[in-house]
């Protein structure tokens, strides 16, 4: 989609080196043949490098490839600080933020506050680097690090590897943080001439006093926490969201008390917070102790390498057919499962059942679409052993192999940025009959008025990701269809309008009840007959509503379908900047109370949204059923730069008038 804005720009080529990576779509069904070289064309057209499908998970393909000490990346996925963990400060962004950086913009970010996390000790046993970011996501929750950096220090951190460091930035986008960054340390040097890096390792061995933190900075930090390794307990984080975080020694306890399905129906190791060559090598040889003992795994166990690069390494070295002859099965290297791309057994039935991975995210029917698969993440080490849970065998602590002699190149799947001469005659087409792409056409500028009046489209309860509001999955393949993509918009959401009537929330989830003829259907049906019908509607969301993927078709969608304004007790930091993109009133309740005030009948106004100014409040009136007002102050982050996004239909409306000024001057 990203692709699709820039081109939509009308620019030439990029300003700034850019990579589109297909990673999330690997299944080319429904014509996806022709959308992938769709891609492959509009990267020679753009000047654009293009990694193809199996080449690897866009953040493993970027430590191997692009990442260095003292750099900085933003990504169009929010794992992208997976690159932090070689020294450089790697943000997750929407689509709209990266077309900006693509046409030579400005990017901007809040100044961000500074959470200290001091690691001392060293991990041992069963303990490892995931276990750091699954307790630190206990301590902070989902959204403990809104609007700030994590910075590792301490001795702690001389301790760690290179792709250890890698996870556990990886996974800081679970706690809401900005991004997270370690300091330089020798691992790093290690891993960069592993991956044919030598001039990048020798620069930064020249100035790696600039890429560590200074002495006494520990005073400066708005936050510190303290690690001890040495005495960091295995970690079981879940199910349903990443921050409910269990020590290994009371998950029994917890699973009993809250009675979670006790057995396990499958288990995974890979994604991008995983699936490093150090964490192939501690399942190779937990496996290779379980084959000794002829043992077998109990369950499906499905595992995936991070790139091509470290499949074919592991390949050469003989560990691929000893995982496959144990039992396990090898998929592509991609986001697979963990992004919904996986048909488990019994999941359109909706059987109560429990998976654990090594992934990242365990949201409500994330994995197989089933909102009863209860999702329990970990590390790569107890994946395996709860793959041979039942079994009367106790694992030895697990060792791995921090890098490989050498690296396999693999199969060559990089297609390099055309050079201008080439680029020049390539033509981008879009078939206009295709179910997968569509070409955008900008948004309409609002007429906003003194009172922008709405009805409300559904007052969403409880946790609601970017994975409630857009599902992956099967959807992946309507991505570059904004059209046919809306179609699941909110449809793993609560709607608290239709469960404070009925009082079950399974039924409430992705409902609403039309106002037009007091019927109830699914909300993107709702949704598009107010559209067809130019009835303004918005949504009233909950706390940090929208947190999670940084996935932008979650406000794209509700724009295409008329959606003027969210208004929620708070937001996810990626996702408020993509509502504001895509030209949606994006505001907060000044009093949280307010949120349970609101009632399916409401009509809401907004006022003197024409007159928005930085920091200054705006007022939310209630219209009852009965003819009775009442009014609740809303808060916003809008600055003088952003207002314009709102006023003009979207951000890219904005930066097409400034082109056209600059064309014509």
């Amino acid at each position: 989609m990203a692709l699709l804005q820039f081109i939509s720009a009308g620019l030439p080529k990029t300003a700034v080196p850019t990579t589109i990576h297909s990673d999330h779509l690997v299944v080319t069904e429904h014509g996806g043949d022709a959308d992938l070289e769709n891609a492959s064309s509009a990267c020679k057209k753009y000047d654009i490098g293009y990694w193809q499908a199996g080449s690897g998970i866009l953040h493993i393909i970027v430590l191997e490839n692009y990442a260095f000490p003292g750099g900085l990346i933003i990504g169009t996925d929010s794992h992208t600080p997976n690159a932090s963990g070689m020294s450089m400060l790697g943000i997750g962004v929407g689509g709209s933020d990266a077309v900006d950086a693509m046409a030579g913009m400005p990017w901007e970010i809040l100044c961000p506050n500074i959470i200290g996390v001091r690691l001392t000790g060293t991990l041992s046993g069963w303990s490892s680097s995931k276990d750091i970011v699954l307790k630190l996501a206990g301590m902070l929750t989902v959204s403990g690090g809104r609007g700030k950096i994590i910075e590792f220090f301490g001795p702690g951190t001389q301790s760690l590897s290179a792709t250890a460091m890698a996870t556990v930035c990886n996974m800081s986008a679970e706690i809401g943080s900005t991004s997270c960054i370690f300091p330089w340390e020798e691992s790093m040097d290690l891993y960069l001439r592993a991956t044919g890096r030598d001039f990048v390792a020798d620069a930064a061995q020249q100035n790696c006093n600039l890429i560590k933190a200074d002495k006494g900075s520990e005073e400066y930090y708005d936050e510190v926490l303290e690690i001890d390794l040495e005495t960091l307990e295995p970690h079981i984080n879940g199910p349903f969201t990443p921050d409910l975080s269990h020590p290994l020694s009371q998950f029994a306890d917890d699973v009993q008390k809250s009675s979670w399905p006790k057995n396990i129906s499958q288990a995974m190791v890979g994604s991008c917070t995983n699936s490093s060559y150090e964490d192939l090598t501690k399942v190779v040889n937990m496996v290779r102790e379980a084959e000794s003992a002829g043992l077998k795994p109990k369950v499906p166990f499905l595992i995936t390498a991070g790139t091509e690069k470290i499949r074919a390494t592991i390949k050469a070295e003989g560990n691929l057919d000893e995982l496959e002859s144990a039992g396990a099965t090898i998929l592509s290297s991609s986001c697979g499962p963990c992004v919904g791309h996986w048909a488990q057994e019994g999941a359109s039935e909706h059987v109560p059942n429990s998976v654990i991975s090594s992934y990242n995210r365990n949201f409500t029917g994330r994995h197989d679409g089933n909102p009863e698969t209860h999702s329990f993440v970990t590390s790569p080490e107890l994946t395996t052993a709860f793959a041979y849970h039942g079994k009367a065998f106790k694992f030895t602590p697990p060792k791995s192999k921090e890098l490989p002699r050498s690296f396999a190149p693999g199969e060559a799947l990089y297609q390099a940025p055309a050079s201008t001469e080439d680029s020049a005659d390539v033509r981008v087409t879009i078939d206009p009959n295709s179910d997968c792409l569509q070409r955008l056409k900008p948004f309409r500028q609002w007429q906003l008025g003194n009172a922008l009046s709405m009805t409300v489209l559904a007052e969403v309860k409880g946790k609601c990701t970017t994975d409630h509001i857009s599902p992956a999955g099967p959807w992946y393949k309507y991505r570059g269809h904004l059209e046919n993509i809306s179609n699941n918009l909110l449809t793993g959401a609560e709607n608290a309008f239709l469960s404070r009537s009925n009082g079950e929330s399974l039924q409430a989830r992705g409902q609403a009840i039309n106002r037009l003829d007091h019927s109830i259907d699914t909300i993107p049906q709702v949704a598009k007959a107010y559209k067809d019908r130019e009835v303004r509607w918005c949504i009233i969301g909950d706390d940090n509503y929208g947190e999670g993927s940084s996935r932008e078709h979650a406000a794209l969608e509700p724009r295409f379908l008329g959606g003027i304004a969210v208004i929620a007790k708070s937001f996810a930091r990626i996702h408020e900047t993509n509502l504001k993109k895509q030209g949606i009133l994006a505001l907060t309740f000044a009093e949280a109370s307010a949120w349970d005030s609101v009632e399916a009948t409401d009509v809401v106004s907004v006022m003197d949204v024409e007159s928005i100014r930085p920091g200054q409040q705006l007022v939310m009136k209630v219209g009852r059923a009965d003819g009775t007002y009442w009014h609740t102050p809303l808060n916003h982050t809008y600055h003088q730069g952003q207002i314009p996004w709102l006023m003009e239909g979207s951000a890219l409306n904005h930066v097409k008038r400034l082109r056209g000024q600059a064309a014509d001057a």
